[in-house]
């Protein structure tokens, strides 16, 4: 029996046994536990996103005290600490905090890493000059929790860099063609689609609109699509 998620209905410990299984890319893209495994998966993973080296401006950041909120496999987490940063960063789950922390040693590079809540930070208010996510917070049950907790770590004049899904997007469509529309069930709303079947339980996807009301505690919002 296939049980139907609606959105804002999953539970946390879901989401975080489903990437307990197996961190975001490590089937497709990490062939190896070494040194070239993980330069391998870093290669892979900036020919497919190119535009992350942009949007994160790893190197603006030496000397600056840094929160990464979900490290996945650690390939922007190493680019932060070889660019200088004063480094922290946290994921929902053990097996991302342990794939982060290995590949950090390789490299002689150093964070203080934890396993940790984004909707709960254990930091205290105005810590941090930058904090960055990339394609995390829209996993977490209550996002807009988890961006509020963004806004209360940061310093005054500090920047949240962080990437969400897009909801009227290509693969929005592919989703709901073949999950909608070719089960006759035409109806189905995009947020119950992406619910039951991207990634995780649960996951969400935003409007410009919507992505600006999570952001509505900060000044100087730029949004954009890519």
């Amino acid at each position: 029996m296939k049980i139907m998620f609606e959105p804002g209905a999953v539970e946390k410990r879901q989401v975080r046994d489903f990437w307990n299984e197996a961190a975001c890319g490590e089937d497709l893209y990490l062939r190896s536990h070494d040194r070239a495994g993980f330069l391998a998966h870093a290669k892979r993973r900036y020919e497919l996103e190119p535009y992350i080296l942009d949007f994160a401006r790893f190197d603006s950041w030496r000397g600056k005290k840094v929160l990464e909120i979900g490290v996945g496999l650690g390939a922007d987490h190493q680019r932060f600490a070889q660019a200088g940063a004063d480094l922290y960063g946290l994921d929902l789950t053990e097996r991302a905090v342990s794939f982060t922390r290995q590949r950090l040693e390789l490299f002689d590079l150093t964070s203080c890493l934890q396993v940790g809540d984004a909707e709960n930070l254990e930091f205290g208010e105005g810590v941090f000059d930058l904090v960055y996510s990339w394609g995390v917070l829209h996993h977490s049950p209550d996002t807009k929790r988890a961006v509020d907790e963004v806004w209360r770590v940061l310093k005054f004049g500090g920047a949240a860099r962080i990437m969400i899904y897009n909801k009227y997007s290509l693969v929005g469509l592919m989703l709901w063609v073949r999950y909608g529309l070719l089960r006759f069930r035409p109806f189905t709303s995009l947020n119950t689609i992406y619910a039951n079947y991207l990634e995780s339980p649960g996951t969400k996807a935003y409007s410009r609109k919507e992505a600006r009301q999570l952001v509505d505690k900060f000044s100087n919002v730029n949004i954009w699509t890519v």
